[in-house]
This record gives C-alpha cells, sequence and structure tokens, in this order.
C-alpha cells in the first residue's frame, strides 16, 4: 500500500471485475436466505444460481433504506436483515431514526481505508478524527480504516472547538477525517486566535456537501482534501482521487442506479437512485437503496483506478408528497407511465392556487393524443385528477426528478 494504489483490485479490466461480482452474486444470494429471517420471507422464491447477472438481479425486490424503522421496530433489532447475531458483533450503532446498524469484528469493516489511501493517507500518519463518536458510526468507521493503514488516531469527536485546536497544536497530526463544515470551523478559529494547525496537510471529508468555494478554502489553508461517500449500513460507496474526476466505486460492491420509487436501473448516464448489494457476512444486503441520487461518468479516471465513478450526489430520490390529504409516490408517477406504450420519461408537478393542491403529469410523448388516457391514469393510480401535458421527447430533464413539488411551505 506504499504506491498510488490500494491494491491490485483498483487496475483490475472493468470486465475482469463485473466477472468477479456477477460469479460472487449466486452465493451471496444464497448466503442471505439461508442465514438473514428478511430475506429468506423476500427471496423466498427465488433461485440463487438464477441470479447471475443484472437483468436478473433487477427482478429482486429492493430495500429501501427509509423502510429500515418500521422492519427493525418489528424485528429488533436489525429487522432480520443481519446474518450475525449482536454477540457475535463488536458494536451496534444508532443512527437517527432511530436505524440500529451493526458492526463486524473484521479490521476495516466498512472497507473505508481504500478512501483514506487514495486521499493520500500512509502507515505511520497520525490522523485526527473529528467525525462522531457518540452512538453514530462514523467516528468508528474512519478510526478502524485508519488504524488498519497503520495510522494513529486522535478520537477528537465532535465540538469543543478550542480543546481540538489544542490537541493538533500540541500533536500535530498530518491528517483531518471528518466533516467539511467541521474543517472549516477549526480553520477559521485557528485563523482567529493564532494556534498552529499547518501540519495538517490532508483530509478525507463526508457526510455533508464540500462546495468549490469550501475546497478553494481549504487549498488555501495547505491542506489536500478528498472527498468520499459512505453510509453506516454499506461502508464505502465511492471516493475520490487525485484526478478529481467523480468519485469512484469502492471494491467489491455491486452498484445500480435505479429510477426513484421503483427497481429499473436506468439507462446510461441517466441519474438514479444509488443502490448496492453488499458482500458481506454480517450484514448481506442485497439491492440496498440509499435514497441518493446520482449518475455514472463516461470512461475511466485518469489516476488509473478502474472502476465506474459515480457525479457525487445529485438530490434525493424519496420524493413522496401529500397533495389533497393524500400521499402521491414516485412508483405510481412511473406506474402511470407504463400504462401507456410510447410514453417516456414523466415527472408529476404540484402546485398551490386559488383552489388548492393541482398536479399536472408532464409526459414525453410523440403522440399528444396520449393526453386523456394519461389523465385517466393519473387518476386511477392516485386517486387525484390532475392535468397532463404532453411534451416532446427528450424535453425534461435528466435530474432524476419524478415529483416536483413546487408548493412554497407555510
Amino acid at each position: 500500500m506504499a504506491g498510488p494504489f490500494f491494491d491490485a483490485l483498483e487496475t483490475r479490466a472493468p470486465v475482469e471485475r463485473e466477472r468477479a461480482l456477477l460469479a460472487a452474486l449466486p452465493e451471496q444470494i444464497a448466503y442471505a436466505k439461508a442465514c438473514t429471517p428478511y430475506y429468506a420471507d423476500t427471496l423466498a422464491a427465488v433461485e440463487p444460481r438464477d441470479i447471475a447477472n443484472r437483468s436478473a438481479l433487477a427482478r429482486l425486490p429492493v430495500t429501501r433504506k427509509s423502510a429500515l424503522i418500521e422492519l427493525q421496530k418489528s424485528a429488533p433489532p436489525f429487522g432480520g436483515l443481519a446474518a450475525a447475531k449482536p454477540g457475535a458483533i463488536a458494536r451496534i450503532f444508532m443512527s437517527p431514526g432511530p436505524i440500529y446498524e451493526p458492526e463486524g469484528k473484521a479490521a476495516d469493516f466498512w472497507r473505508m481505508a481504500r478512501a483514506l489511501h487514495a486521499a493520500g493517507f500512509r502507515r505511520g500518519d497520525l490522523v485526527h478524527n473529528s467525525f462522531g463518536y457518540h452512538l453514530t458510526p462514523a467516528g468508528a468507521m474512519l478510526e478502524s480504516a485508519a488504524v488498519a493503514l497503520g495510522c494513529a488516531v486522535v478520537p477528537g469527536g465532535t465540538g469543543q472547538t478550542e480543546l481540538q485546536l489544542r490537541a493538533i497544536a500540541d500533536l500535530k497530526p498530518v491528517g483531518y477525517a471528518g466533516t467539511p463544515s467541521f474543517l472549516r470551523i477549526l480553520v477559521e478559529k485557528a485563523r482567529e486566535t493564532g494556534v498552529d494547525i499547518s501540519s495538517v496537510k490532508r483530509a478525507l471529508v463526508s457526510g455533508e456537501a464540500f462546495p468549490p468555494a469550501l475546497q478553494a478554502m481549504m487549498r488555501d489553508a495547505g491542506i489536500d482534501a478528498y472527498q468520499c461517500y459512505a453510509t453506516a449500513e454499506l461502508g464505502l460507496i465511492a471516493y475520490e482521487s487525485a484526478a478529481r474526476e467523480g468519485l469512484i466505486l469502492g471494491e467489491n460492491i455491486l452498484v445500480e442506479l435505479l429510477r426513484p420509487g421503483t427497481g429499473d436501473p436506468v439507462g446510461e448516464g441517466e441519474v438514479g437512485e444509488v443502490t448496492v448489494t453488499l458482500f458481506d457476512k454480517v450484514y448481506p444486503l442485497i439491492r440496498f437503496a440509499t435514497g441518493d441520487l446520482s449518475a455514472l461518468l463516461p470512461g475511466q479516471s485518469a489516476c488509473g483506478r478502474t472502476n465506474a465513478r459515480l457525479k457525487g450526489w445529485l438530490g434525493r430520490a424519496d420524493q413522496a408528497t401529500k397533495v389533497k390529504g393524500l400521499f402521491v409516490h414516485p412508483a405510481q408517477i412511473t406506474d402511470v407511465a407504463r400504462r401507456l406504450p410510447g410514453v417516456g420519461r414523466v415527472r408529476l408537478v404540484v402546485t398551490l392556487g386559488d383552489k388548492g393542491d393541482a398536479m399536472t403529469l408532464e409526459a414525453e410523448a410523440a403522440d399528444v393524443a396520449l393526453s386523456p388516457r394519461l389523465a385517466e391514469a393519473l387518476a386511477a393510480v392516485t386517486k387525484l385528477r390532475g392535468a397532463v401535458v404532453i411534451v416532446p421527447p427528450g424535453t425534461l430533464p435528466d435530474d432524476g426528478k419524478v415529483i416536483d413539488d413546487r408548493r412554497k411551505p407555510a
């Protein structure tokens, strides 16, 4: 791990990577069915050996992160999705919701060391970790990765800015891990108070947006900061490299981008919900939808890593909204489009007028005569009446938005 790449997996030929993932898929499906009550039920009719390509995988049900709260209430602590019993895992964390997440006993359980390495962290570095340590897993996710990489860690946690600045000034860590906003607070407070934190030369940030203006501020402060994308359930999903061209997918996970509210993969380059099949024995998640929108970039990174790249965070997929007292979901709007051949991308626009809530279905189609039938389908599916506007194919923006709620909050 002394060179530019964490391991040989990062530079595999894409066809070799895809072959390895698909070869492991039937076994992982079988394991999830055999070892978890949830998948034993939801995949009861599935023959694992038949799930050997992406098309077959796309026929399996999607489990959404938004469903975990209710699943865990009905079958504590993990909703029947974990294969390991509490006594066989290292720790249980509690994220807002609450949602409970298991940590296995393997070193670098969340596979975050790969992101640290791409950000320039190396064996022997001292890392100041300002991710949270109280109940939520982010602090442990980065600490375990740093230790696995051969780094020492200062467990800063969140808050207590002055104490953390003192620790940085005294211990002189070379790296920072945490949110970009708290790194900004540390830099600004250090300038204000004259505390020397110039030892920090690199950073791995996550958990929130890292806008260009803040990136420029870190460069001005002499800090080479990189982003990564991870969740408490899935661990590392994607990470930034020195090429600064999107976020490279992690290894040994199978990522799909799905049309919001459905289990259908989007077309090449389209925006969709990030959905991951995790090749893990503790938490064998199959088609786990994160609720985050992104798109794949064409080609490969100039850094030499060959995995596909995400464009970055492009919004949220859970766009359900309430109209005239009834919830309308993206899956319903997609169902409306499917009922009529010749209909392409659709978007439901919700507005507030003098007579209350109003819906307009914008639909891409070459035949304007489809309008009355689409209106009928919209009413049948949602139990609500709405107008229909036919627009030429390719007109609607490719941003993953199926429901556009334009009502201003009260």
